[in-house]
């Protein structure tokens, strides 16, 4: 896939991105590089190949889900300075 000047412009355009004159060209570049890139890796033939989320075959260890703290409410809302109905007043800041 070819790409002129025009289509940069207007994908810099359609991503925000502040692209001079001067950049064009080598935007250009780069992006004609990655799209040869990605017709290259397209190109390879993936038959017979699993679909894998990592690179290396791991296996996260995990700990047991088991509850390690204390429950605190009522220590932390004591030192509070305005708590209603187990909730904390804030000031309003919006008005």
């Amino acid at each position: 896939m070819s790409l002129s000047n025009t289509d940069v412009k207007r994908i810099a355009h359609l991503a925000r991105i502040a692209v001079s004159d001067e950049e064009v060209g080598a935007t250009l570049d780069k992006l004609t590089g990655i799209l040869g890139l990605i017709e290259q890796m397209q190109a390879v033939d993936t038959t017979g190949v699993a679909p894998m989320s990592h690179s290396q075959d791991v296996s996260q260890r995990l700990r047991p889900d088991v509850v390690t703290e204390s429950n605190q409410r009522e220590l932390l809302q004591s030192i509070a300075p305005a708590v209603e109905n187990g909730l904390y007043l804030v000031p309003k800041v919006i008005e």
